[in-house]
């Protein structure tokens, strides 16, 4: 990522012919929003702040007195590639505050941003990759997805078979142009599903890098005529669409606490699951082909809630399976983090692992499991209820989420 002070952000602008700047922030489900303004209004937008109405965003519930303002951040400057070259338009990350200068609460950065100092404040640094699974469908003459996919190839096929390798490809360079590092990608199980990974990073970059790529993954299938769908169950019957996220745990004093990290993972999922499977049919994706469906764990075994892979060294790491790309990573992370630290803080140990087949396991062997939230409406209840989720997000935001989620 770009690392521009506010000072190279306006040399920047007077160099480049930049002509648009696109001040972006996103509503508490991680849908990207912005507004537009000119080189002339830049000094203003940092000075002062640009006003939006805030009652018109999913979740902000602003009532009354509905102004809010928008504070670029000059570190997550970037060039938009698919943009005109003349011309060009870049994207700047905001802070959301009130008229009075206080943050805004319900900003999902901004939560994310005091999860991330709390961890720091600790000693403990916690740093993200995440795995992306997405569709890509045709489109009919209208430009609209016809809920076709775009081939028919399996896992990690090859062209012809995988028509997507050269949609991939594009991606990856975009999102290289943007000095976003993909690690690797390929064709994913269902047909017409690919997948992008990305190498670990600290949990605010690899938020905004995951909302970057949403953008570049839409803009480049648009691009080529296609629609890319993100939902967790596009094709009923086939591969739902996962955000694996993996997590790495680093402590100033040296100790070893991934155990007691993930442990606490396992103790508070059930209450955080809403906000890391925000949709109606997320849950339809739980227990087959490969998404979890019991809070469990174990070393390489795919069928588990956790799974710690065979990586050795600075690639070692916790990969959580159960969150799908609708999860506003902001949100995610930073429960993830609150979580992990938890468990912690009162040296939580996880059970023993369970090296078996959960897909293939008899009722006997499933029985002293716990299970995941099994619908929406018990993820729900799971978060209201929650002392954890009531410490850690602003008041009434679970109830907020439930009211507006996505069917």
């Amino acid at each position: 990522m770009y690392t521009y002070s506010y000072e190279d952000v306006l040399e920047f602008i007077n160099d480049e012919d930049v002509k648009f700047i696109r001040l972006a922030f996103c509503d508490i489900f991680g849908n990207q929003k912005n507004i537009s303004i000119m080189p002339d209004s830049l000094k203003r937008a940092f000075e002062d702040g640009i006003s939006f109405d805030a009652s018109a965003v999913l979740g902000f519930n602003c009532g009354i007195k509905s102004d809010l303002l928008l504070f670029p951040i000059p570190s997550t400057i970037n060039i938009l590639p698919w943009r005109p070259s003349q011309g060009k338009v870049v994207r700047m990350f905001c802070d959301i505050k009130y008229p009075d200068g206080t943050p805004f609460e319900n900003d999902s950065r901004h939560i994310l941003k005091k999860a991330a100092e709390y961890a720091k404040s600790k000693g403990i640094t916690v740093n993200f990759g995440s795995e992306f699974e997405f569709y890509l469908f045709k489109t009919d003459d209208d430009g609209e997805p016809t809920g076709i996919p775009f081939d028919t190839a399996g896992y990690m096929d090859v062209a012809p078979e995988d028509k997507g390798e050269n949609i991939r490809r594009e991606i990856c360079l975009t999102l290289l142009e943007m000095g976003i590092l993909p690690e690797s990608s390929h064709h994913e199980e269902g047909p017409g599903q690919n997948e992008i990974d990305f190498r670990y990073s600290d949990a605010m970059s690899a938020a905004d890098n995951a909302m970057n790529f949403i953008t570049v993954v839409k803009a480049a299938a648009a691009h080529n005529g296609l629609y890319a769908s993100f939902m967790p169950k596009p094709i009923k019957g086939k591969s739902g669409n996962g955000m694996h996220i993996n997590i790495s745990v680093k402590c100033t004093d040296g100790k070893d606490r991934n155990a007691p990290f993930m442990a606490g993972i396992m103790e508070h999922i059930s209450e955080i699951t809403m906000f890391l499977n925000p949709c109606e049919t997320s849950y339809e994706r739980f227990g087959e082909l490969k998404a979890p469906k019991y809070i469990t764990w174990s070393h390489e075994n795919r069928s588990q809630l956790i799974r710690i892979p065979a990586a050795k060294g600075d690639f070692e790491r916790i990969e959580l399976r159960s969150p799908d790309p609708m999860a506003n990573p902001y949100l995610a992370y930073a429960l993830i983090i609150y979580a992990g630290i938890d468990g912690i803080d009162n040296n939580m140990q996880p059970p023993y692992p369970a090296n078996i087949n959960l897909y293939q396991a008899d009722a006997d062997a499933l029985k002293n499991y716990r299970t995941l939230p099994q619908n929406f409406a018990e993820a729900y209840a799971e978060a209201k209820n929650s002392a954890f989720v009531a410490k850690y997000l602003p008041e009434g935001f679970a109830d907020l989420f439930a009211q507006s989620h996505i069917k």
